[in-house]
């Protein structure tokens, strides 16, 4: 299992709508999110800052990876382009704006 920590902004006066879509997340995409490897996935919302965390089996790059393969990925993302801003970084594996772990604890 690896951990990954994303950051992305949105656009200023959507978060509203951003957060509802997610109440309303699609089963389809949900399913695609565990077909890829990702058992878990939480978002964190200040303003227009967004952090993303999850975890991933095996690892976070095959996990988007196969994600990305989902025709539904792509719907999903549509569906958020008026909310999300452009992401410029990507890591050499395909991972957007990656935050890098400093430390972790788990009992």
């Amino acid at each position: 299992m690896e951990r990954v920590c994303l950051n992305f902004e949105i656009v200023p006066g959507t978060g509203d709508e951003f957060d509802r879509r997610h109440q309303e997340a699609w089963p389809e995409f949900l399913e695609a999110l565990g077909r890829s490897g990702f058992t878990t996935y939480t978002l964190f919302r200040r303003g227009t800052t967004v952090i993303a965390y999850g975890e991933c089996e095996p690892t976070v790059a095959e996990a988007f990876g196969k994600l990305s393969s989902e025709p539904v990925s792509a719907r999903w993302g549509e569906w958020f382009t008026p909310e999300i801003l452009p992401v410029a970084v990507f890591d050499s594996d395909g991972v957007p704006d990656r935050v890098d772990e400093v430390w972790h604890f788990e009992p």
